[in-house]
């Protein structure tokens, strides 16, 4: 199983825009996919019942964009007490490639909601 960690840069004048880090087993998801873009709001990605929070139904969330280079989708769905997502081409520690990860629901929901109250304050 994997963990997730949820950070957040609060903007100028550290960063250009207000934006969400997703972490994967301590690896930048977003900068590993694609190092020209940048996380989504945090407030729009993380809000309770929000883009993140799986469900049955797969559905695919946008979780990153950058300029002139598109958007990063992740396939996001619940499987019994599993977060799955999948649609993933990052390299991983060992430099292969991972194309998906599962996370323990109790973990995953946790750290969303942590990092939603965190970006609230």
């Amino acid at each position: 199983m994997s963990t997730l960690f949820v950070g957040a840069c609060s903007g100028l004048p550290v960063c250009a825009a207000v934006h969400t880090y997703l972490f994967v087993d301590g690896l930048d998801l977003v900068a590993r996919s694609d190092s020209r873009m940048i996380g989504l709001e945090p407030r729009r990605l993380l809000r309770p019942g929000g883009p993140l929070y799986p469900g049955d139904m797969p559905r695919t969330v946008e979780v990153a964009a950058g300029a002139g280079v598109g958007g990063l989708a992740v396939r996001v769905r619940l499987r019994g007490e599993s977060v799955i997502w999948s649609g993933l081409m990052y390299p991983g520690l060992d430099d292969g490639v991972v194309g998906e990860v599962r996370f323990r629901l109790r973990q995953y929901l946790g750290e969303v909601e942590r990092a939603y109250a965190a970006a609230l304050e």
